[in-house]
């Protein structure tokens, strides 16, 4: 859309620049015609060679009583004008253009171009990168240091009856942290057990002691398998569901609502999550104890030749409340690193739909990390002491 300042009577006319000095060290540029997109328009190259011609401009002014209709092209032309007098410290006295080119030439001049958009530039140097490296993994630590103990007040406010909950959040977590898991726990760690049972008689058939496969199969899932792979399961199926109901939470407004209301978010929303899966997965890793078995028992039985009664004896005999309660006591262990990792991320979770899938996938990650390196240390810690 074009402005015009011409009489209607009239017809267009070419845009015309015509530049003369004035006394104290000045120039004006007059400006006519119109100076619209669609005519032929004088070159701002004019302006500057006057610019660096006359010696000693201090100061730049227009008059463009002439001028006719006017758009974009002279706006963009007054940008350039204007972009040369800041290099050289001239003054501009924009008094005798139109109202509007004053209001536009002062907007493009309020919001500057950006400059580190990034196109062209190279990665950070090394140590600037092992720096931004280092300080993410310190305010991560001090973050998930800080929601630890948050979480554990909590839990201290529900034991002493002073969290803030409903307790049928609660049993809906339990349903969904514990029956509705059951079938891909039963599918996995009977999986697991059967890929035991098949390597402990490949292995043990070459000393004629395929009967100690229970043995392997037995200890191997009750103190480590069963509860890692449980914990594993849950870090992907309940860790994120619980990441990407908070993080839809966060992105709603939620849980500030809740603050607001002077509810605590940990008491309300992590609380019931959290005390679920403690509940839960002891059982589940109780069940999976139960499914590794019987896979490493078909296997034993099916092609190690053993009697199924024999199986069972050895196993039985193998295998003891030590070995169970070091992995029941994982699984509550794990189920405490899920519900944190998921509930952390979270509540971490940036306000858009993309953060949501960045906080799911995050707590997926953690919690698995998590119960590795949980995991890992309970190992050495079991191993030192005997137990």
């Amino acid at each position: 859309m074009s402005h015009s300042n011409a009489s209607l009577l009239s017809g267009p006319s070419e845009g015309a620049l015509d530049v003369t000095e004035e006394a104290g060290g000045g120039l004006v540029l007059r400006l006519s015609g119109d100076w619209t997109m669609r005519e032929h328009l004088p070159s701002r190259a004019e302006v500057e060679q006057r610019l660096e011609a006359t010696p000693g401009l201090r100061r730049l002014s227009f008059d463009t009583s002439g001028i006719g209709a006017w758009d974009t092209a002279l706006l963009t032309f007054l940008v350039g004008v204007q972009t040369r007098c800041q290099e050289r410290s001239i003054e501009i006295d924009a008094a005798g253009l139109p109202e509007g080119v004053r209001e536009l030439l002062r907007l493009a001049s309020a919001v500057p171009e950006k400059k580190d958009t990034g196109r062209g530039k190279g990665p950070d140097p090394l140590l600037a990168r092992v720096g931004k490296a280092t300080l993410g993994a310190r305010d991560g630590l001090l973050e998930g240091n800080r929601f630890l103990g948050e979480a554990l007040l909590s839990l201290g406010r529900f034991l002493t009856g002073r969290a803030q909950y409903q307790r049928s959040e609660i049993w809906l977590f339990i349903q969904d942290c514990g029956a509705r898991a059951l079938g891909i726990v039963s599918l996995i760690t009977f999986l697991v057990g059967l890929i035991l049972g098949y390597v402990g008689v490949q292995q043990l058939a070459l000393f004629g002691a395929e009967i100690y496969v229970a043995d392997l199969v037995a200890i191997a899932m009750a103190r480590e398998m069963a509860p890692i792979m449980a914990g594993i399961i849950m870090a992907g199926r309940t860790g994120a569901a619980f990441a990407a109901q908070l993080g839809t939470m966060t992105v709603n407004e939620e849980i500030d609502a809740l603050s607001t209301m002077g509810i605590s978010p940990m008491d309300f929303l992590v609380l019931p999550r959290m005390l679920a899966l403690i509940l839960m997965m002891p059982l589940l890793t109780l069940y999976a104890d139960l499914m590794g078995i019987l896979g490493g028992a078909l296997v034993g039985v099916g092609t190690g030749d053993i009697n199924p009664e024999l199986y069972w004896s050895q196993t039985v005999s193998a295998l003891d409340l030590r070995h169970v309660g070091i992995g029941v006591f994982k699984g509550a262990l794990f189920g405490i690193l899920i519900a944190l990792s998921g509930c952390l991320r979270g509540m971490q979770s940036g306000r858009s739909a993309s953060a949501v899938g960045d906080a799911a996938t995050s707590a997926v990650v953690t919690g698995i990390v998590a119960i590795i390196v949980t995991d890992a240390v309970l190992a050495v810690v079991t191993s030192t002491l005997g137990i």
